[in-house]
């Protein structure tokens, strides 16, 4: 009995190493690169709500901000932007979109939109949209070094970036975005 006991630890052990080496495996920094200027390229994303979405087309021909993340700890960074854009009074449509690269997080993709469900007031789920699929397009364009910050971006009735920052939340950056849209209200 004891030696069934010793190969369950085992077992177990290899099977956590091997998640691990797994998870390990299908992230890669990237260096951070700024996008503005360019067009955001085309990908696929589903809303909280359950709405599927094709990303910049369903936005075209009007200013969206996109406020993305790539791992949870950007959500500390992302509400930092969003307080200021309600303190601002910024009019633009804004949309928080967790990216996830990588084949794990597609397999707990359902368990990840839950939990983020249970913390997002329901009315709220339309303005959040998960990229799984697509997120390695995502991070390719913008890269992923610093993770905890978000990558906040004014995307024009095109389709392009008129306004990008990745360097954390700052007044400063606020008031830049808010000259690159117009849309504040005094």
């Amino acid at each position: 009995m004891p030696f069934l006991f010793l190969s369950n630890v085992r077992i177990r052990w290899m099977l956590i190493t091997l998640f691990g080496v797994m998870l390990s495996g299908c992230g890669q920094t990237i260096a951070n690169k700024n996008v503005q200027g360019l067009a955001f390229p085309a990908v696929k994303g589903s809303s909280l709500s359950g709405v599927e979405h094709q990303l910049p087309g369903d936005f075209l021909g009007q200013k969206t901000i996109y406020l993305i993340g790539y791992v949870q700890n950007a959500q500390f960074d992302i509400d930092r932007w969003l307080i200021g854009m309600d303190m601002k009074r910024v009019t633009t449509k804004a949309y928080e979109l967790p990216t996830i690269a990588g084949m794990v997080p597609q397999f707990f993709s359902t368990q990840i939109d839950q939990g983020m469900r249970q913390g997002i007031p329901k009315e709220l789920w339309g303005g959040v949209i998960t990229i799984y699929d697509d997120g390695e397009i995502v991070q390719e364009f913008t890269g992923n070094s610093a993770p905890n910050n978000a990558r906040v971006m004014v995307i024009d009735e095109q389709g392009k970036v008129i306004f990008f920052h990745d360097r954390g939340f700052s007044v400063a950056a606020l008031n830049e975005m808010i000259a690159a849209i117009g849309t504040a209200e005094p």
